[in-house]
């Protein structure tokens, strides 16, 4: 079987809700994981698997994004597509539908999500298959908290989604935020907001279209919510209990404490301060003799010296939108618990 000729679209228009308050001066796909934007590290798994160009659709602090990525990353030729009004999942496409048209298979990838994707096997199933899609199923994810899940056969072709059965399901797994399409169903895509699963997913199972399903155990992360970002950051990058990834311009002080933790570019925690399972965005610091466990700091966040924070997101008191109700402001900064955040059931 030939090389097929790919070309992807990278869902980056978000508001980011579950993040604010974190998201109010820095979009979704450019928070970072150990140094790299979560949508950097999309785009390089999209250069590895051939992936000749890419879209970002763009909304929430989009130019943030263009200017970031500017017209090329990681060898990834790059198409922006702003949208004024949100389009959603399937309705993100339509503007693209010229760019998308000149591939043999289309890749569509959260934004918000952190994986080692298995690109490479999800072309060569979808094609082997002769899909119309094939979307990328995690093995060992509870779907309790995530939509209710997909429902595959033994066959592992999809027979429903979210809490809908079906006849001849025998499994269930949680999407892990990767498609692989067929150009053709670019003709089914309608104008203005649509939810793919809704308006495209669905349709096609009653008419008895062919979806498949390939399975991954590999680390998944939505990183949708502050908890999530905590962890999805601290597993990819810290890897081994008790292990640190501390960046290159990150300043500790020798009598300082850090373990398990991740420090961004121009973090810095002076003398006597303690910080564990704990998250330093760029231009943080954390003041003589705190103590930190389980905790987000925004950009630019100062800790006050001696402060004890814990599970919390800790940002500026200076928003752009209103804190959510959870939060309370101290030493003038906003504290949000990081179980405070609803998740979708």
């Amino acid at each position: 079987m030939s090389r097929p000729r790919l070309r992807a679209l990278v869902l980056a228009a978000g508001r980011g809700d579950r993040l604010r308050p974190l998201t109010d001066f820095t979009p979704k796909p450019l928070l970072p994981v150990a140094g790299e934007p979560i949508a950097g590290a999309t785009l390089r798994r999209l250069a590895a698997a051939g992936c000749e160009a890419a879209a970002l659709n763009l909304h929430h602090l989009g130019e943030q994004i263009r200017a970031h990525f500017g017209a090329e990353y990681a060898g990834v030729p790059l198409t922006y597509s702003s949208e004024p009004e949100l389009l959603g999942t399937l309705g993100a496409l339509y503007p693209l539908r010229g760019f998308l048209a000149e591939a043999d298979v289309i890749l569509l990838l959260n934004g918000d999500s952190l994986c080692r994707w298995p690109l490479e096997q999800l072309v060569r199933r979808h094609r082997q298959r002769g899909a119309d899609a094939t979307l990328l199923l995690h093995s060992r994810i509870s779907v309790a908290s995530f939509g209710g899940g997909v429902g595959v056969d033994r066959r592992d072709r999809i027979t429903s989604f979210r809490r809908a059965t079906a006849e001849g399901e025998v499994r269930r797994g949680v999407f892990a935020g990767a498609h692989a399409l067929s150009p053709r169903l670019l003709e089914r895509i309608p104008e203005g907001p649509s939810d793919i699963i809704s308006a495209l997913y669905e349709p096609l199972l009653a008419e008895g279209g062919r979806l498949e399903a390939l399975w991954t155990a590999r680390r998944w992360h939505d990183l949708g919510t502050p908890e999530r970002y905590l962890d999805g950051v601290l597993e990819s990058a810290t890897r081994s209990l008790g292990r640190s990834s501390i960046a290159v311009g990150a300043l500790v002080d020798a009598g300082a404490r850090v373990r398990a933790s991740v420090l961004e570019t121009g973090a810095v925690i002076e003398r006597d301060a303690e910080v564990e399972h704990a998250v330093l965005l760029t231009g943080t610091s954390v003041g003589e003799g705190a103590r930190l466990s389980r905790v987000v700091l925004g950009h630019g966040v100062a800790v006050p010296a001696g402060a004890r924070i814990e599970s919390m997101l800790v940002t500026r008191e200076q928003l752009q939108s209103a804190p959510p109700a959870s939060s309370r402001v101290e030493m003038g900064l906003v504290l949000t618990p990081l179980a405070g955040h609803r998740i979708d059931p």
